[in-house]
């Protein structure tokens, strides 16, 4: 099959559906309200304990603005969260290019909406293995599946979607937003693409390394019942 080839698209594309979910949580407190703001009709789906600390902050407005994942798709999270944003109408958001006729009537088929913007920073990973006594399962259960997969996917259409990876980031984007009446522009998107496909090769990185240095010891001792 034949890769799109993109001949058009917009410099400017308004934020009207976000997807929030993240480790870290601080900066949700201006970001949200910022957000809704600059768009009195901006939906945000979200999942786990980024919807409930997003659903706190957004109080009797989170009727009308917040929406679980789960109850997007159809599908709910299994145990644990292993598995709550891969999915379909996830993933056809994300990749749809707005002037390519075969998506817009994938997403009217479906019902899914086309995400503008993917705010997420993933499992901690690094912080994990840094503490004393970390074991390779404790390394193991913070690999982040989920979310460089949206990363990635959002930067790669970074022709209609902004991927937002860094909190301290935030007040610049609303900054930017303003300044377009809730849009962003072609080279915001880009320049945020970068940082983006940036922070999952350093996650990435951290993983493989981590492993490489792991020996047959830990990961007989982490798995395999002692005699």
């Amino acid at each position: 099959m034949a890769k799109n080839v993109v001949e058009k698209t917009d410099d400017l594309v308004k934020i009207n559906t976000m997807l929030v979910s993240v480790s870290d949580k601080s900066g949700l407190e201006a970001l949200v309200p910022g957000m809704i703001a600059l768009n009195p009709e901006l939906v945000i789906l979200s999942t786990g304990g980024t919807f409930e600390r997003v659903k706190e902050i957004l109080g009797d407005r989170a009727s009308r603005h917040l929406q679980q994942v789960s109850e997007y798709t159809g599908q709910p999270e299994t145990q644990g969260g292993l598995v709550k944003t891969l999915d379909f109408k996830i993933y056809l958001g994300l990749l749809t290019e707005t002037y390519n006729e075969a998506h817009q009537k994938d997403l009217e088929r479906t019902g899914a909406r086309p995400i503008d913007m993917v705010v997420v920073n993933l499992y901690p990973f690094s912080e994990t293995i840094a503490r004393v006594g970390a074991t390779l399962e404790n390394a193991r259960g913070n690999i982040d599946i989920g979310g460089p997969t949206m990363i990635r996917a959002a930067a790669k259409n970074f022709i209609r979607v902004a991927p937002v990876v860094d909190p301290s980031a935030y007040a610049e984007i609303l900054e930017k937003l303003r300044a377009n009446q809730g849009a962003l522009a072609l080279k915001d998107r880009f320049e945020m693409a970068c940082q983006a496909f940036e922070h999952t090769a350093a996650y990435d990185r951290a993983i493989a390394d981590y492993l490489a240095e792991c020996t047959g010891t830990e990961l007989h001792s982490s798995y395999i019942p002692g005699e």
